[in-house]
């Protein structure tokens, strides 16, 4: 498949050329760090505009009506709580463990001129945010996914996740602990993954 270009994504996303400006620079931003630590797998800087950026931007659909706080469990290269911020999503609440990555994430948030609150620390660990949303990217199964988030997440609040082809089989690890009602749309970027979108969570 021919790599998107950031012409191609501004034409399918329909962003402001301030935006895209800003996402550029993150773009390149993630392309000089991710040679010194390791963010995201080299493969994917081939085609950084549809696996990073059009991969999180398609989580907007089930957050335009979220108007409290949201946290990305586990943002490491800030993907996908990053990318909705420079977007213009307000408090963003960006949860990682690692140093360096944290570095990453401010040094972002500093060139691309983008507000987001950035909580350094395992995520067990880190004082719930009330979030009225959890999103996440290959932080973890849905069954351990749902615990890290409990403390994070406000009442009626929702999850909206990027899961890959074992989204069933997690589903079904999950629902022995885990009530809650399910929706999944295909993934514009993975043929074998999914944007589920979970409400009405709580322990069994």
């Amino acid at each position: 498949m021919k790599a998107l270009t950031a012409a191609g994504f501004a034409d399918s996303a329909r962003v402001s050329h301030e935006t895209l400006q800003r996402l550029g620079v993150y773009l390149d931003l993630l392309a000089r760090w991710n040679t010194r630590i390791n963010l995201v797998s080299q493969a994917t800087l081939l085609d950084p505009w549809r696996r990073h950026i059009l991969d999180s931007v398609q989580l907007q659909d089930d957050l335009r009506d979220v108007a409290g706080p949201i946290a990305d469990l586990g943002s490491g290269a800030g993907l996908p709580g990053m990318v909705l911020a420079i977007l213009g999503q307000s408090q963003v609440f960006l949860l990682e463990s690692d140093q360096r990555k944290c570095a990453f994430l401010r040094t972002v948030a500093r060139e691309t001129g983008t507000s987001v609150t950035i909580r350094e620390g395992r995520i067990e660990s880190i004082p719930g945010v009330g979030a009225e949303a959890i999103v996440a990217r290959a932080c973890a199964p849905l069954a351990r996914l749902l615990e890290l988030a409990e403390p994070h997440l406000g009442a009626g609040g929702r999850a909206v996740l990027l899961k890959g082809r074992s989204i069933d089989s997690e589903m079904d690890e999950a629902r022995p602990c885990w009530s809650f009602d399910a929706k999944r749309r295909p993934s514009l970027t993975d043929p074998e993954g999914c944007i589920l979108r979970l409400e009405n969570i709580a322990r069994v």
